[in-house]
């Protein structure tokens, strides 16, 4: 894979504050990449230079190869934009303002009204086009939001809480909507306050904390970073004194023991790479395995380990 944003050395300050403290990142072209970071992180900052809102003071930042110093348009041409705050029109019709953020992007004649058709259908609301979003539910309003950031097919979707304050039902079809995206072809930058969606969605996720990335990799990544462990239960047709004492004295396992009834449980770190070994002692001692379950720790928890805080701290 290659990568499609790279962060360089990125700088923003504020008067004497260090909004943004020479940060790196790369992602990489396909994925779905969580930001997260508690208020004041400097994450909404950092979506606002990649975008181009904000300038830097240090450092660069290029998309697609293209500067957003040096060569700021064709980095825009590239990204769609669905930020926090609604950036729709409510005194035009939902496809008056699908219309006007394609013509932006120089959209024009068939491949215009193909294109808005097009975003309007993805989104669910082609049946409301003559419709004004004064008239729509919050999250109507968020999913014509999505359509007007899609409608040129851009490399890169930001999708900036996209899901905040809206209902179960259109929290579901958005985060579908991020999936199909993404199958389709784009890149997507996510960030949510909400952890289960991040965990739900995300292939890689960078954790920012006082201006700096302070973590970034899978879950399973960030669990060995956080130093989270993972709690194993082997229902077996029959417990073995040695198998257990075997696994027991595995590198990586802190604790091991029968919890009654043909179960045993296992707290280690690096479950992927135990599991194997645990299985194979099974087999040596002829024991058959009934059922497995796994048991870790979820994005909240690793949040907390890596920053000391909520990802909902003021």
């Amino acid at each position: 894979m290659n990568a499609i944003v790279h962060f360089r050395d990125v700088v923003k300050k504020y008067d004497s504050v260090m909004t943004v403290n020479h940060l790196n990142l790369e992602i990489e072209e396909g994925e779905i990449f969580g930001l997260l970071g508690p208020n004041g992180a400097g994450k909404s900052t950092s979506i606002g230079m990649l975008s181009g809102l904000i300038d830097l003071n240090g450092g660069d930042i290029t998309v697609g190869g293209s500067s957003i110093k040096s060569r700021p348009i064709d980095v825009k041409r590239q990204i769609g934009l669905v930020p926090q705050e609604l950036a729709i029109y409510l005194n035009l019709t939902a496809k008056e303002n699908v219309t006007f953020f394609a013509k932006l992007y120089g959209l024009r004649g068939k491949l215009l009204k193909e294109r808005v058709d097009e975003a309007l259908l993805f989104v669910g609301l082609l049946d409301r086009a003559k419709d004004k979003p004064s008239t729509f539910s919050g999250g109507m309003k968020r999913r014509l939001n999505i359509a007007c950031a899609i409608v040129h097919r851009p490399k890169l979707i930001i999708m900036d809480e996209p899901t905040v304050g809206i209902d179960p039902q259109s929290r579901n079809h958005i985060l579908e909507s991020v999936r199909t995206l993404n199958r389709l072809g784009s890149t997507i930058i996510y960030t949510s306050h909400y952890m289960e969606e991040v965990e739900a969605i995300c292939t890689r996720v960078g954790v920012m904390d006082q201006g700096k990335l302070i973590a970034c990799g899978t879950m399973e990544q960030l669990r060995l970073l956080a130093g989270q462990d993972t709690k194993l239960a082997f229902e077996l047709d029959r417990e073995e004194p040695q198998a257990l004492e075997e696994i027991s004295s595995l590198p990586r396992v802190k604790q091991a023991g029968s919890i009654g009834e043909g179960i045993i449980e296992v707290i280690c770190k690096d479950s992927a790479a135990i599991l194997q070994d645990i299985l194979f002692i099974f087999h040596k001692y002829g024991i058959s395995l009934r059922t497995m379950t796994r048991t870790e720790p979820g994005l909240e928890t690793l949040f907390l380990q890596l920053t000391g805080r909520s990802l909902r701290d003021q």
